[in-house]
This record gives C-alpha cells, structure tokens and sequence, in this order.
C-alpha cells in the first residue's frame, strides 16, 4: 500500500472509504483503510451487514441511513446467470438505480450532520459517491479491483467474454467494434433511466474527452499490476497501487486438511449463489477421479450452519484465503479478482472456471500470462478436469524443485 500513501495530498486528515458490503468490494478498501488508518483519520461507509466485518477489521464504521441490504443482496446474488444478457442487465440496473437514488440522499445528509472529510476514496459501484463530493466540493477518487472494466480508447474491451490481444487486423477491427457495442449499450441504458438517473446529480455518462463519468476524473486506484493487465492507452487518472488483499477475521471451522494427501480448493466466491449446486455435483464427479486428494468446496457464506462431507469432498461455509490459499496444492476458482490475487500472490497453480461479469477477462488475462488454465466448456468440463489437475500440481512440484 505504499503506492496509495504516496498519492495522499498534503494536508489531509481525515478520509472516508464507501462500498458496497459484498466481500469482493468491502474487503479492499478494507486493506486500504487499514493501511491509511495509520496515518489519517478514517471511516468506512457502508451498509449495515458490513458493519461487523469492518469493526473486525479494527476500523471505524458507519451504516448510511437506509435499507439497502436485502435489495442489494437480491441484486447480486439472482437466481440465474447475468453475463450480457441485456434484459437482465437492464432489470440489474433498474433496480440499482433507485437504490443509489437513496444511497446519495443519504450520503449528503450523512455529511451534513458530521462533517465532510478531506478525500472520499469510492468503489466504482457507487458512481453516485462522486456528483455528491462535488456538492460538497471534496475531492473524490475511485478505487477499482478490476481495471479491465475500464473503458479506454483502444486495446482489448471488457464484458465480452474474455477477449485476448488481437493478433491481426481483422481481430483489432473487431475488438474496435466490440468497444463501440460496449458504449453504445451504456449509452442506452442511460437513456431509457434518464429520468430515474437525474435526481442524482449524474447528467451524461461520459466527459467532454471520452471518459467514463462514473469514474473519478483526478484518481483512478487500479487495484492491479500494469504489467498484468493487456495493453492500452490508459488515462492520466489512472494509478496502478497492486492488489488490495484482506479478508477479515471471521469464527467458521478451520478446513479439514488430511497428512499425506493433496488438497484442491474450489470456490465461486460470495455471489453466484444459483450455480452453486450445480458446481458442487461436478466437483463431486471430479473428486471421484482423484480418491487420494482432498476437495474443499466453499460456500462463500460464513453464516451456513454446518460443514458437509461426502466421501473426499468437503463443502465448507468459509475459507480465509489470507490464511490458508497457500496450503493448497491447487486452485479452482471463478475468476474474481480477490481469489485470483490471492492464488497469484501464493503462487497456487488455478484452475480458472469463469461463469459472470469481468470473469472471463481475468480468466484471458490469466491465461495468457500462464498463470492459469482457462477452464472452457461449462459444467461437464470441469466434471473432467482431472488431466487438467494433474498437469497443473506435478508442474508446481517441478518447478518448486
């Protein structure tokens, strides 16, 4: 984090942080916090499930006035896969508008009441965070886990599925058109919630120069390496600072890991609750092929009730990837970028099984650097993917050699 402490302007003292109480956006600016709080005054904002693991993470937290949870939790965690499907894409964001509506009022009032801090540093899921600095005149970053969702000029778009650098002509006219279909979608949708959007503050989606509005124009913290991501021109207000990693202590059984035998962690992270089920069937297919290793399949939910166990499979509500990603052999995870920095920075061979969002461009990402097999082919070809596994511990054991 010493990278975020340069950036600081002199003469700030006390800083707000804001996101939304998911793991894969509370847990950064978590690890920013802490690192800053030993230097500034800070406080987290966020919602009110967030509150536990923020004051867990010896941090002060504040709950802006509103009932945001349950709507929040229904949006990220539906019942079916989103990708760039445009009418679920489109009832995503209908949804969400009206909450940021609220989450602004909120914000000003909250602001009012105590007192405005010297730099707000936002996700970039709460675009909104940004039109109520400038009412207030305080200056405004954004931090963002995943560059890639980054609108540039050229280089290789994001949300469409995984796309890598193109290799000819042809594939850099049709990655041109990919970035023209990508704004062309925003901009329709910010049409058709115009009404809806204004009472926000937020007039127009992109700037005089081309860049996107819900971006902060002075600083952009791109939770990432450069060297990692594809290549493009990206703008000024970009600053890469490296991965924020933190999970928050949480009490949950520690995974069960067994003398002699080798253990595979497997996880989708907090959302993607509708393929859980599904994932976990495969996995226990999967696991039938290797009888002497051990499979650890995280819910991704510290509050499930017990850990169950089939034969060599174990479904466990919670892993601290902090703790224990280096313990095991191999990875499958879905591409987040929390458990993909994670397995990166312990050096765990992955298994990339993208199934949402910027999944599959980190999944592309992943695989073009050989840091991770890109797992294509649905369910049935991570049912098979016991050559895969092989293949990916005895040249971990080589190279460890």
């Amino acid at each position: 984090m010493q990278r975020l402490l340069a950036l600081i302007p002199p003469g700030a003292s006390r800083i707000d942080l804001l996101a939304p109480p998911f793991a894969g956006h509370l847990n950064p600016v978590l690890a920013m916090g802490r690192a800053l709080a030993e230097h500034y005054q800070v406080r987290i904002l966020s919602t009110p499930k967030a509150l536990p693991r923020i004051h867990a993470a010896g941090l002060t937290g504040v709950a802006i006035e509103g009932e945001y949870d349950d709507v929040l939790c229904a949006v990220a965690n539906p019942q079916y896969a989103v990708k760039t499907h445009p009418v679920r894409l489109y009832r995503q964001f209908r949804e969400v508008v009206g909450l940021l509506v609220n989450f602004s009022h909120a914000l000003a009032q909250y602001w009012r009441d105590e007192g405005t801090p010297d730099l707000v540093i936002s996700d970039f899921t709460l675009p909104v965070v940004g039109e109520v600095c400038h009412q207030f005149s305080v200056p405004w970053w954004t931090s963002l886990p995943s560059p890639c969702a980054l609108e540039t000029a050229d280089g290789v778009p994001g949300y469409c599925g995984g796309l890598l650098p193109p290799r000819n002509k042809f594939e850099r006219v049709i990655q041109c058109l990919h970035r023209k279909k990508v704004r062309g979608f925003k901009r329709c949708i910010f049409w058709l919630f115009r009404k809806t959007i204004r009472p926000t503050g937020i007039h127009r989606l992109y700037r005089e120069d081309g860049s996107e509005s819900a971006y902060s124009a002075h600083c952009i913290l791109a939770l990432s390496e450069e060297r990692f991501e594809f290549p493009r021109t990206w703008p000024a207000a970009v600053h890469f600072i490296g991965p924020a990693l933190y999970t928050p202590p949480v009490i949950v059984p520690q995974p069960p890991f067994e003398t002699g035998k080798r253990h595979v962690l497997v996880t989708l992270g907090t959302h993607l609750d509708w393929h859980k089920a599904e994932v976990t069937r495969a996995v226990a297919k999967l696991a039938q092929t290797l009888p002497d290793w051990v499979f650890h399949f995280t819910l991704g939910n510290p509050d499930t009730a017990s850990v169950a166990h089939q034969s060599n499979l174990y479904c466990l509500p919670w892993v601290d990837y902090d703790r224990w990603v280096s313990e095991y052999d191999a990875v499958i995870h879905h591409g987040g970028a929390g458990i993909m920095w994670h397995c990166l920075k312990a050096e765990r061979p992955a298994l990339v099984y993208p199934v949402d969002y910027d999944q599959f461009d980190h999944a592309a990402r992943l695989a073009w650097h050989g840091k991770g097999i890109w797992l294509k082919g649905g369910i049935h070809a991570l049912e098979q993917a016991r050559p895969l596994l092989l293949r990916l511990v005895q040249s971990t054991v080589k190279n460890e050699k």
